[in-house]
């Protein structure tokens, strides 16, 4: 279970609108190492706010665990990207096998590549839409 801490700044109905706290890279970070956290406070200066699940029905201004099941990272990551990419190169192939003569090959399998992705794209945010118990939630109150 992924498990971060955050501050809830808004709540509608079952869900809570949440602000998580900057991370600032592993334990060794201390102007020593690879310095992720000086490229987070580059890339990420603004405080990032999610939408998640609040089953415990934590109010605004309470400071919350969020949690993510197990191995829906993962999932998410190989269906947001692996799939489209996957089916870019499947469409691209299939569509250029079609072509009649050799000059249209590159259009076909550039139209087979394009419609591969979109593909993809549309069946990973179906998918994504439909699997609700792997969103993340608000797991308990955070306590020091």
């Amino acid at each position: 279970m992924l498990e971060t801490r955050a501050v809830v700044v808004e709540v509608e109905h079952r869900y809570a609108q949440v602000q998580a706290h900057q991370g600032n890279g592993c334990s060794v970070c201390n102007g020593k190492g690879c310095g992720s956290s000086k490229l987070t406070q580059l890339f990420c200066s603004k405080p990032r706010q999610f939408r998640v699940d609040n089953r415990i029905n934590a109010c605004v201004g309470d400071q919350v665990i969020v949690s993510v099941p197990e191995g829906a990272v993962l999932r998410g990551v190989g269906l947001v990207y692996l799939l489209p990419l996957v089916l870019l190169f499947g469409g691209a192939s299939w569509a250029g096998s079609w072509a009649v003569q050799e000059g249209q090959r590159d259009a076909y399998s550039a139209a087979g590549a394009l419609s591969g992705l979109l593909i993809g794209f549309l069946f990973a945010k179906g998918y994504s839409a439909r699997q609700r118990q792997q969103t993340p939630y608000i797991s308990r109150q955070f306590s020091e």
